[in-house]
């Protein structure tokens, strides 16, 4: 201690004391981190090998010769590998991580706590909808992408070979939920077998599966494109037909047979539990169905009185039922052919486009085109919809048009359905979500409903600002398209929580909507064999509304719309609890 005083003394050991602290809570911070990150590549690894079909979407090459399993040990395996890697994650010490690394921890926790849940309720008995099958998936899992190698179409025609065993497990888990009196109601299968069976081709080259052996590399020699179109029909006529033909039997016969004539989810077995897990699943909040028709109706109201006050407006002289019959009648509302359908739909995207750097800081890289929606799926299908780009694929993502049944696809509406579906839709969103830096694969990947489908309802809205609605009738049709997604809440859970029955859906759809009827029966269908889904659309726009409208009250002047909107698609998807708990930050962030 000679020739140091005592306060050196004591200044010397803090030092030394903060220094070796400093090191030991780096030390944890680190510690914590790389626990998470090997979670995080340990359970994307994991959801390669268990999906097939997404791997190949993500660019992952070394899946594309088969196709999901879903047999009982493929299950089984799963809730066991979900519930270990939840396991590991709730070890991780959360305050020693970062922000961002926060994000990741809390999101894969719901993404794993969610699955498990499915899993455990046994939803692979119910394996499709009006929207979704596991046999449409099949047929789309190769779509788009990149096949520059004669490997390539080997492991494509490997997987149309797995067509078989993929549809008899499903088939198989189809059994079990007849066993147990978990299936679908009998006018949904009436509407989709018809669809399956249109897949049952005497000629394999008529199939869609197909078309890739139509047009091959140019660096493909002449021997091997005949032995891959040889391979590919054989294929699909020995392995992809007959499975098609199998599932149309089946849906047609004992399915049917065994189809329920109620169509409330809450009425089959567990049935409480399985519509509350679609809620917590789509619009990512834990909700009473009962709140959730009392907001809808709420929102019907409001919505209304904007159309009425619209009707006016156009000095239209007549009801609302009155105007709406004008609008689902008067040829002026409707293309006469499907590429004129086609081509203003691209004239409206391309004029959003235009407008979109007065909205948005960061746009995507990935381009989008105008596509019809397949014939074979056309007739029993949607308005639209959107269907994103594989990555390291050979095309851009994808707004699906319906040009089936022109007089039901009305001009005036099409402004809000591009908004929705293009940009600043689902494709710029989604895009961006494809491209984001410093985050795990899984994220990317990640599509969460209240998040996508709010964002697409915003957009509707969002397009008022942006001047792209030219006429009080296509004002119109946004607010039609509004109410129809207010008219969700109600109907969705008035049929599965509340007794409501098909035809009540029908008319409380088509009296506060200009919705053609043949959209409305199959909304209506919809509603009735995807429970919970239909809830996201709103519940979602409602939440992004409320956070825009409490970031402008509390940052008055500082607002800046474009900041804010960076700033909601900056993480890619996340439930709307986490969502929010982002935009606070952002909002205080803008504040400082």
């Amino acid at each position: 201690m000679s020739g140091i005083l005592p306060g050196q003394c004591v200044r010397q050991f803090l030092a030394i004391f903060t220094i070796v602290f400093s090191v030991v809570t780096t030390a944890k911070a680190e510690s914590a981190a790389e626990q998470l990150h090997a979670i995080i590549d340990d359970h994307w690894q994991y959801s390669l090998r268990e999906d097939p079909i997404t791997a190949g979407r993500m660019g992952e090459q070394g899946y594309n010769n088969r196709l999901p399993g879903v047999a009982p040990e493929d299950r089984a395996r799963r809730l066991k590998a979900e519930q270990a890697l939840l396991a590991r994650l709730s070890k991780v010490d959360a305050s020693r991580l970062t922000e961002s690394d926060r994000v990741n921890l809390e999101l894969l926790s719901w993404v794993l706590n969610n699955s498990i849940e499915g899993n455990e309720l046994f939803l692979d008995r119910i394996p499709f909808n009006t929207f979704y099958s596991f046999w449409s998936a099949a047929l789309d899992a190769s779509n788009g992408l990149s096949m520059p190698k004669v490997s390539d179409y080997e492991d494509y025609i490997a997987r149309i070979k797995d067509f078989g065993r993929y549809f008899d497990q499903n088939l198989a888990n189809m059994r079990v939920g007849i066993n147990d009196g978990f299936v679908l109601p009998k006018i949904v299968v009436e509407g989709i077998a018809p669809t399956v069976r249109a897949q049952v081709y005497s000629d394999p080259t008529k199939s869609s599966l197909y078309e890739p052996f139509k047009i091959f590399p140019e660096s493909f020699s002449k021997k091997d494109q005949q032995r891959l179109q040889r391979e590919g029909a054989a294929a699909i006529k020995d392995h992809a037909i007959p499975a098609f033909g199998r599932v149309a039997t089946f849906l047609e016969g004992d399915y049917m047979k065994a189809a329920t004539e109620s169509l409330a989810a809450e009425d089959l077995p567990g049935g409480k539990d399985y519509y509350r897990h679609a809620i917590r699943t789509y619009v990512t909040l834990d909700m009473d169905p009962a709140e959730i028709h009392k907001t809808g109706l709420a929102e019907v109201k409001r919505i209304r009185d904007e159309m009425n006050a619209l009707i006016k407006k156009t000095g239209f002289n007549g009801s609302f039922d009155e105007f709406t019959e004008f609008l689902r009648t008067d040829p002026q509302f409707y293309a006469k052919t499907p590429r004129d359908l086609l081509k203003e739909a691209s004239f409206i995207a391309k004029s959003i486009d235009y407008r979109l750097p007065e909205f948005f800081g960061k746009l995507p890289r990935l381009p989008y085109g105008v596509v019809p929606v397949p014939a074979e799926i056309a007739p029993n299908y949607t308005t639209a919809s959107y269907n994103p780009a594989a990555v390291g694929g050979t095309r851009g993502g994808a707004y699906w048009v319906n040009t089936y049944a022109l007089d039901q696809r009305p001009l005036y509406e099409l402004v809000a359905l591009t908004l929705h579906e293009s940009v600043p839709g689902h494709h710029l969103q989604g895009a961006l979500s494809l491209e984001l830096e410093n985050v795990p694969d899984f994220r990317r990947n990640l599509y969460l409903s209240a998040y996508g489908e709010g964002w697409g309802l915003y957009s509707e809205r969002l397009g008022e600002e942006m001047g792209v609605y030219e006429n009080d009738y296509q004002r119109f049709g946004r607010l039609s398209y509004e109410m129809w997604r207010a008219c969700r809440l109600v109907i969705d859970t008035g049929i599965h929580s509340q007794g409501w029955t098909r035809q009540q859906a029908l008319d409380f759809l088509a009296d506060n909507t200009s919705l053609s009827q043949a959209n409305v029966r199959a909304e209506v269908d919809r509603y009735i064999s995807w429970p919970g889904q239909a809830l996201s659309y709103k519940m979602g726009e409602i939440k992004i509304r409320e956070l825009r409208a409490k970031a402008e009250s509390e940052l008055g002047n500082q607002f800046d719309l474009r900041k804010f909107h960076d700033a909601l698609l900056a993480n890619g998807a996340l439930p709307l609890s986490m969502l929010e708990q982002e935009m606070n930050r952002f909002t205080r962030q803008q504040k400082n």
